[in-house]
């Protein structure tokens, strides 16, 4: 469904040999990313693995949230999925599922991109719900991105970003 009355492109290309594709409903590749506790924990807060069944719902749920998109990577000539990310005003839910991948920079350069595609879209801000307090490699990300902590939460904080060129107020 993606953001009302946006049209959500089908591809964004992020830099080189990098872009994110449309969800196209096929998901079943992504389970093993699921299966990751650790990763699972940095996200979720939790290690349960996740099923097929609860991995639909989860895309289903971000699909009619934001624009979802795979976070593809050029290999051998042709691109192929590593993470996905859901863009919206308010929240930016991101994960390098494959975790040779995670650490150089790619969620940095997908989450730069989405700011760029809200400032042009006209937000005048932007959030993400919450980033929880152990998970570094996020909170640097977003931070990078220029996102600054606006709320603590019990487990994490809330993060947000001014769009419109003015200096950042909490």
């Amino acid at each position: 469904m993606a953001i009302p009355g946006v049209q959500q492109p089908d591809l964004l290309p992020i830099g080189q040999g990098l872009r994110l594709r449309k969800y196209d409903g096929v998901y079943a590749f992504a389970l093993p990313w699921y299966q990751d506790e650790d990763l699972l924990f940095l996200v979720d807060g939790k290690r349960t693995p996740y099923t097929l069944e609860k991995l639909g719902e989860m895309y289903t749920y971000l699909d009619r949230h934001g624009e979802l998109y795979w976070i593809e990577i050029l290999e051998g000539g042709a691109y192929r999925p590593i993470g996905d990310v859901t863009f919206s005003q308010e929240d930016m839910p991101i994960v390098i599922g494959e975790a040779q991948f995670r650490g150089k920079g790619i969620g940095r350069q997908v989450v730069s991109a989405l700011v760029e595609r809200g400032r042009a879209l006209g937000y005048e801000k932007m959030y993400v719900a919450e980033i929880y307090s152990y998970n570094e490699g996020s909170k640097r990300c977003f931070e990078h991105a220029g996102f600054h902590v606006v709320e603590q939460t019990k487990t994490g904080a809330r993060y947000a970003i001014e769009l419109g060129g003015r200096p950042f107020e909490a």
